[in-house]
């Protein structure tokens, strides 16, 4: 059924972001068989980002981007799918694991009728797993990532925390029960990358279509940090579960974005984990049990003698004049930034490109060498005191991986300065030597 439609290969791609592959094209038998959908969209993402700065730059007075913010952005985005190259994702295991196991009935895979369900299913599952990740605390500490960013455009939709799958799927075991693994390996991406175009200032107000899809005019509330838009609009392709579960808010006054008690870091390592330090040092303060306890289950604003979610009047209100956190980068150290950034990202496409030939060593290799680059670039930025010497230490990781050919550069003419260090290098030079010698020899 899967093969019955055949497109160009760019085409499906594109049209996967919004949801618009029909059920026969994007129907298939075997989990094995369900396209990549997520990583064939990369190309996407950065291209819709280059365009959005195009027409932020033409359109608008007030910026967008932060060049600093957007980078770090997509590298959170990275290393949150860094370890699908050493498992498979938890979701989709732990759903296969329960249909083998322990399902009720089998909905045939290419039914027409069950793609639809899945779909409704799935964007029902997601607005309570994304719910819970904003009330209770524990979930909170890892979707706060995506929060994280004081802008809000289409890298921000890439901002994805790393420990977010450890519990999400919990939330989609009940579909199990009845729809075939094949049919949520599908839908469960979709959704996803749905969400990716909510993610703009760019697109207002859609008319009719905002009453029931979610759209970024509802999504940007759900980015703020005014009072009026925190814990609302959690939904992912459709809007109408928070109008019947009371979690709806509309666009009102200029939305201020970003967590409401900011990190200020661009560090990945601390944008990631920042949070769960936060609640384990406030439960140490307490001396009882149960406050300890439900300070991670409770919501992240909540006290002592508070409501289960909290108390938002205590959280700081928004005035419209808050600083953004920017640090001053010099124009040379920006131009260095992206430089580094854009030849990582290239390892980084190349590493999922070529998973499936690399030895282990190499991929292992290859993954903690994106981790270091990008932990640099997050210290450079900062401009913390460490920033030099783990620099000079990547550089030197970078200049051995190359040595031993575990990585592989853009363009072979980029890996000429460490071409006295290669074997070839040396063999080259040793070959040359020895005409050298015998021409000597003739002469004399």
């Amino acid at each position: 059924m899967a093969g019955s439609v055949q497109f160009a290969p760019a085409m499906p791609d594109i049209r996967a972001m919004l949801y618009l592959l029909s059920p026969n094209e994007s129907s298939f038998e075997k989990v094995e068989e369900v396209p990549e959908y997520v990583h064939q969209a990369n190309p996407f993402f950065i291209g819709l980002i280059i365009l959005e700065m195009g027409v932020n730059m033409l359109l608008s007075e007030s910026p967008l981007y932060n060049i600093c913010d957007g980078i770090i952005s997509v590298s959170l985005g990275m290393i949150s799918r860094l370890p699908l190259l050493l498992i498979r994702g938890i979701e989709l295991s732990a759903y296969m694991y329960v249909w083998d196991h322990y399902r009720l009935l089998e909905l045939p895979w290419d039914s027409a009728w069950t793609w639809r369900f899945t779909f409704l299913a799935v964007d029902f599952c997601y607005y309570w797993f994304h719910r819970f990740a904003h009330e209770v605390s524990v979930l909170w500490a890892a979707h706060q990532v995506h929060h994280s960013s004081e802008y809000f455009n289409f890298s921000t939709a890439l901002r994805q925390p790393l420990t977010q799958q450890l519990t999400s799927w919990i939330f989609y075991l009940p579909m199990a029960l009845a729809v075939p693994p094949s049919v949520f390996a599908v839908h469960i991406q979709l959704n996803l990358l749905f969400q990716f175009w909510l993610h703009t200032e760019v697109v207002q107000d859609l008319g009719p279509l905002e009453w029931i899809f979610n759209t970024p005019k509802h999504h940007r509330v759900h980015h703020g940090r005014n009072e009026y838009c925190i814990d609302k609009n959690y939904g992912g392709i459709l809007i109408i579960w928070d109008r019947l579960f009371g979690t709806f808010a509309a666009e009102e006054d200029k939305v201020m974005y970003g967590l409401v008690f900011p990190v200020n870091t661009f560090e990945i390592i601390t944008s990631q984990f920042h949070y769960y330090l936060s609640l384990w040092r406030r439960a140490s303060t307490y001396t009882s049990m149960k406050n300890k306890v439900l300070t991670f289950v409770n919501g992240p604003s909540w006290l002592p003698g508070k409501p289960r979610l909290g108390d938002h009047e205590l959280v700081p209100k928004v005035t419209g004049e808050e600083v953004l956190h920017e640090p001053s980068c010099s124009l040379p150290l920006q131009v260095y930034v992206v430089t580094h950034f854009l030849l990582v990202l290239h390892t980084y496409h190349d590493l999922f490109e070529n998973q499936a030939v690399l030895t282990q060593v190499t991929i292992l290799g290859m993954t903690a060498y994106i981790l270091l680059t990008l932990t640099c670039i997050g210290f450079i930025i900062d401009q913390r005191s460490l920033a030099s010497f783990l620099e000079m230490l990547r550089c030197a990781a970078m200049v051995t991986m190359l040595r031993y050919n575990h990585l592989r550069l853009p363009y072979s003419s980029l890996a000429m300065p460490t071409e006295p260090c290669s074997p070839a290098f040396q063999r080259s030079t040793a070959r040359r030597r020895t005409s050298s010698v015998g021409l000597a020899a003739s002469i004399g």
